[in-house]
């Protein structure tokens, strides 16, 4: 704390009715280039402040009424050690303003401050998701916690929080200022509770990670309130949705011009909606039919292999067009922006009879499950959508990939029942057609080959 410094003529009320009334105030250095003065009238005094600057010019400022004719109520009016504690407040606020770290803040230190700052050291960092971040305190973290101290946190507080948010529904977009619109939930759907516990810990994560910046930036003394409080658990095993073969067929042919070239890339590469909105012309390779991500939500660029009819998609979007522009574009010749593929991707599952209706990132989940069903190994597909590393990955679509435990199950189990020949699930059929096509064709060749040796 700084040390209050002593001023006969100027610390008590009597000894400053002695002085002369006047314009120019009586100074006393506090600090130095920091002065407090008492500016002397007939009907009572002020306190005033002022600091050299690096050019050696005095910048002024009031800081209240001396306490000559009421008692000092430390706001405004203050006595004289009061009107120094108020010049050095002062004084850190205009170096603060000099140096570019703008104004300091005030009161306790609350959880909506904490999210600021992790947000600004987030981006500083190179983080990508902000955006997202924000969203989701937005909604759930700050309508409740943002003007609770984090010195005050409690456990009990921070359960009572999680378990609220894994309890109600789920909250769908709406316009601002209109009514909330919530979504079914039914508590005895065990895979919708799942859902709501994994939101709830995802919401957690975000703010134990806020939380945590501040103690390790010692703002806060303690970590122990939000550090007892654990997630739900065995809520992060999804069961993940891809379209089969018949679907995207479907849902190709149901989408219109320039949406359906986004779909179709969509499939092809395993990008993200936002990810395929920000290429650009020149982010396509021709040479070796690679897109370049340079801003993925990992913040690492990353080169995506195009994979089979690829090339035929974009190549037609590129013909005559300059490196720096957007690669997929709306039909008004404009980009896409954030959430514009909602209500094209609604309808489009609409007219393809997808039901229930699938949103974009499913086409994600679709080229990853290709690829693992193709026993794809789990590191390939890891470093295709962008993962840091293969845990991710194996634990979405590892179930799907053909592995010696599955292949020697179906090998050595008989067969309980003489199956009907009559009747076949249609890709059952649809496959024993497509082998006795391959057979036909494999003996044909062999035919030929006999007879040209004969």
């Amino acid at each position: 704390m700084a040390r209050t410094v002593r001023e006969a003529t100027l610390a008590t009320r009597s000894a400053r009715l002695r002085l002369t009334a006047r314009t120019k105030p009586y100074w006393r250095v506090i600090e130095q280039g920091l002065h407090v003065g008492y500016r002397r009238r007939d009907t009572g005094g002020t306190w005033i402040a002022r600091r050299r600057t690096e050019r050696g010019i005095y910048r002024e400022a009031k800081l209240g009424l001396a306490d000559d004719l009421q008692d000092a109520n430390g706001d405004t009016v203050l006595d004289f050690s009061q009107a120094q504690r108020n010049a050095r407040t002062w004084w850190t606020h205009e170096q603060r303003l000099a140096s570019g770290l703008g104004a300091p803040t005030t009161g306790p230190y609350s959880v909506a401050r904490a999210m600021t700052d992790y947000l600004e050291d987030y981006r500083r960092r190179g983080g990508k998701a902000s955006d997202s971040i924000e969203s989701v305190a937005r909604r759930n973290i700050l309508p409740e916690l943002a003007n609770a101290p984090v010195a005050k946190l409690t456990t009990r507080r921070l359960l009572d929080w999680h378990r609220a948010i894994a309890e109600r529904p789920r909250r769908w977009r709406s316009r601002p200022g209109g009514a909330v619109n919530l979504a079914a939930f039914d508590r005895k759907d065990a895979e919708a509770v799942r859902r709501r516990r994994a939101t709830a810990n995802r919401v957690l994560t975000y703010l134990k990670a806020a939380l945590n910046h501040a103690w390790r930036a010692g703002l806060v003394p303690s970590d122990d309130a939000w550090r007892r409080v654990k997630p739900f658990r065995s809520v992060d095993a999804p069961v993940v949705r891809y379209l089969s073969h018949d679907e995207i067929t479907r849902l190709l042919n149901a989408c219109q011009s320039a949406f359906r070239d986004l779909v179709h890339a969509a499939l092809l590469t395993g990008c993200r909606y936002g990810e395929l909105c920000r290429l650009k012309v020149a982010d396509y390779n021709s040479d070796v039919e690679t897109l370049t991500i340079r801003e993925a939500k990992s913040g690492q660029v990353r080169h995506v292999t195009v994979t089979g009819e690829g090339p035929d998609v974009i190549e037609p979007l590129i013909a005559g067009r300059s490196p720096g522009d957007i690669l997929f574009k709306r039909d008004d010749g404009r980009g896409w922006k954030r959430a514009e593929q909602l209500r094209p991707m609604r309808d489009a599952c609409k007219r393809a009879d997808i039901d229930p209706p699938v949103g974009f990132h499913v086409l994600r989940q679709t080229h990853a499950s290709i690829l693992a069903m193709q026993a794809v190994p789990m590191a390939v597909i890891a470093r295709q959508l962008g993962h840091s590393d293969t845990r991710m990955t194996e634990r979405h679509y590892a179930h799907l990939a053909p592995n010696y435990v599955t292949d020697t199950i179906r090998a050595n189990f008989p067969r309980l029942m003489e199956p009907n020949e009559s009747v076949l699930p249609i890709s059952r059929a649809r496959r024993q057609r497509d082998q006795g096509r391959q057979l036909g064709k494999q003996n044909t060749k062999l035919l030929t080959v006999a007879q040209r040796a004969s």
